[in-house]
């Protein structure tokens, strides 16, 4: 009795460091939201003030509603795993399921909708109205709604799928299930990367290839210069949600593409498309798709092996396991992921700096890499300067103004070095 009553305590513990890390960076994440401080004047080489102000109004209020549905969503799965209202809850879904893997698949399905339920109003109000407000949207109510309940019906069906298989896992190896779990997790994960480009992505979107010839030209210029492969490059109709612009790579093997935006095509110069193609080819080149799979097979590993610590009180030894634990399951991830954000946003940030390396040693044009930067962060309303503590906790992409700054040493340095 000793032993189990200092393992609580020692659960116990775990639980309030990790709430208490969640809500330091959630206060801090709001603080820095409300109070940014001054503008950096060193942007006025490149941005105006005005232009800098008004990238301030935009990302003000997604920041704040960013950190208020996390605080929402803490408190809303706390009330269900510990109040008295949520243990009713689980006690009807009983009586209505009678059966344990009913029980357990409406328990996951009624989780599943009072989150969604949750967030609806923030995914609405940052998803389609801020944007309609500020002209980026170019989606009708119903297509929005269509996208949305599309996302969400995926969503359903993958949340129904691996928490039934979670409850498997647990009931059936009491020891060992994060471990198989973490497999299981890292051959999901290569699934997705291989299958999501043709399979999910086609059903919000169309994907052709590019035959624009010159812009044929420049893919098989760099793709000759970098010395790769390049099997395919798409052009994606993001015009008909948005009239921002962008770029991804993605894929593994038969799937690896390149996907740029129509509205990069048609809004932007060919220098600056040649040096977004130039970028993707940079994650190409260094297997950025495939480093990110790493790092989150180890994140899996790592994660799982948290919540088998964390889970504990959840897990009855030689009974089956209580609906219950999917929402201290849900809990417990909400808060690891959060606290992680730093260390993901800033393997992210590492990976675009090293794409935009690649990007100008290609290219070798920094005006063109300069004025994509500018360009991108204008129409989109970059915060021109954000709070380091924002860059650091959130920005999976280097701020325009450090990636400016970065493009203009390793060219004067390039320069140098050519002289010597």
């Amino acid at each position: 009795m000793f032993g189990l009553n200092r393992g609580l305590q020692r659960v116990r513990a775990g639980w309030f460091l990790l709430l208490g890390l969640a809500t330091i960076f959630a206060l801090l994440y709001f603080g820095f939201s409300l109070f940014p401080g001054a503008i950096d004047p060193s942007i006025t080489k490149y941005f105006s003030l005005t232009l800098a102000e008004k990238a301030r109004i935009y990302n003000f209020p997604p920041r704040i509603l960013y950190i208020l549905r996390f605080l929402l969503q803490i408190a809303f799965l706390a009330w269900l795993l510990f109040s008295s209202g949520g243990q009713t809850l689980f006690h009807r879904i009983r009586k209505i399921g009678r059966h344990y893997w009913l029980t357990t698949a409406l328990s996951i399905l009624c989780v599943w909708f009072l989150v969604q339920l949750v967030a609806l109003p923030f995914s609405y109000y940052i998803g389609f109205y801020w944007q309609k407000v500020w002209g980026f949207s170019t989606q009708s109510q119903a297509a929005w709604w269509s996208d949305y309940l599309k996302n969400a019906g995926i969503g359903m069906l993958i949340f129904l799928a691996g928490g039934l298989f979670f409850f498997w896992l647990v009931n059936r190896l009491s020891r060992y299930w994060w471990l198989v779990g973490a497999i299981f997790f890292s051959i999901w994960l290569v699934v997705e990367t291989l299958c999501w480009p043709i399979l999910i992505y086609p059903l919000f979107n169309h994907f052709e290839p590019i035959s624009d010839p010159a812009v044929v030209s420049v893919v098989n210029d760099l793709a000759e210069r970098a010395g790769l492969h390049i099997s395919g490059i798409f052009e994606m109709d993001a015009s008909r949600q948005t009239t921002l612009a962008n770029a991804y790579f993605t894929g593994i093997g038969a799937t690896k593409r390149i996907v740029i935006y129509d509205t990069l095509l048609s809004n932007y110069s060919l220098p600056e498309v040649k040096a977004v193609i130039a970028h993707e080819m940079g994650h190409w080149r260094h297997n950025d798709v495939i480093h990110g799979l790493f790092y989150g097979m180890l994140g899996g590993f790592t994660v799982l092996g948290l919540l088998k610590f964390l889970l504990e009180p959840w897990l009855p030894k030689n009974n089956l396991k209580p609906p219950e634990l999917w929402v201290a399951l849900q809990l417990a991830l909400v808060l690891l992921l959060f606290v992680s954000n730093p260390l993901q946003s800033a393997i992210s940030r590492t990976m675009e700096f090293k794409a935009d390396s690649f990007s100008l040693e290609l290219t070798g044009d920094l005006s063109a890499e300069i004025q994509l930067q500018r360009d991108l962060a204008s129409t989109s309303l970059a915060d021109l300067s954000p709070p380091n503590f924002i860059v650091w906790f959130s920005y999976d992409h280097p701020p325009a103004l450090t990636r400016i700054h970065t493009f203009e040493k390793e060219y004067s340095q390039d320069s140098f070095y050519q002289k010597q």
